[in-house]
């Protein structure tokens, strides 16, 4: 017998609930925020909206299904099944820290803020949720297929990301590095600048952006669904060891860039979530490219 499909409900803690952890009752938060200039009726406002949009979308969920839920902070502790229907209630970057730990399972973003959102990920509403999750089990349901990041390790690590992946120092230092790219015999450049950044063309509405902006950079940036990426480094230093000739570039599918470790310790994290990050050593190798694995989007 087949298992009936898993609603997974992914949410975050609140600001006001972050609040409330913080100083203990609704009251002192008040007066700190009071403090601050700021008042805490829009804060519980938006943390109301955000429970009862759990709420509705939990009560949607079809009574034969199985359900849980997880919060933003549990994701890397989470076991995903192949049967799941994942649910994002939340903002858009919120389906981005999602995506990483899933493996085709279709989604459905909830916007439990409309108007403060952008709506670009969560595209729906809480009182659509029933359709929603009906329409998500079935076969063939409509789903744009979201263009993935992946990294790869010489040590057989891996890590996804729907916006972006960033290599390089974990606090405000210098990494250094050589970077190529990935084909037999080409030539790798030894840097040293502040990271590397890979970015989808879900991630051209943010980080990679502002990049290729600043860089006033020719390339075209690619569309969600585009199997391309763009890749720019951050602040390179030239000096009489390190070069500035490959600061920027686009990758097809089927194409890589390979960057090798030359400091003692390098970071690679996706779409923000440093907690969760790679960890490279001197000498070790990381190949990045785009994922054979996208984000099935409900549109």
């Amino acid at each position: 017998m087949s298992l009936a499909p898993r609603a997974v409900l992914v949410h975050r803690t609140t600001e006001y609930e972050e609040l409330l952890a913080r100083h203990g009752t609704h009251g002192q938060a008040a007066f700190f925020l009071s403090s601050r200039g700021r008042s805490i009726d829009e804060v519980a406002r938006r943390h109301g909206r955000t429970r009862q949009a759990l709420a509705d979308v939990a009560a949607a969920v079809p009574l034969q299904w199985r359900q849980s839920r997880v919060e933003r902070a549990d994701l890397d502790r989470f076991l995903f099944g192949p049967e799941d229907v994942v649910v994002v209630v939340g903002q858009d970057g919120l389906v981005a820290n999602t995506a990483k730990y899933l493996s085709g399972q279709p989604v459905v973003g909830i916007d439990t803020d409309p108007g403060r959102n952008p709506g670009i990920l969560v595209r729906h509403r809480a009182r659509d949720a029933a359709a929603l999750l009906r329409a998500a089990a079935s076969p063939g349901c409509a789903a744009d297929e979201l263009t993935m990041v992946e990294a790869v390790a010489d040590d057989t690590q891996r890590l996804l990301a729907l916006n972006e992946i960033y290599l390089g120092p974990p606090g405000h230092q210098t990494a250094r590095y050589r970077l190529g790219p990935d084909v037999p015999g080409a030539a790798a450049e030894a840097q040293a600048s502040s990271g590397v950044l890979v970015g989808t063309g879900t991630g051209a509405t943010g980080w990679i952006r502002s990049l290729w902006q600043e860089r006033r950079s020719g390339l075209p940036l690619p569309a969600p669904t585009d199997p391309r990426l763009l890749w720019f480094v951050r602040e390179a230093w030239p000096s009489p060891a390190t070069g500035t000739s490959l600061v920027a570039g686009e990758l097809a599918s089927g194409q890589g860039l390979r960057l090798t470790a030359e400091s003692d310790r390098l970071v690679v994290f996706g779409d923000g979530m440093e907690s969760d990050a790679l960890e490279l050593t001197w000498g070790q190798t990381v190949r990045l490219a785009v994922s054979a694995t996208s984000l099935r989007l409900t549109v």
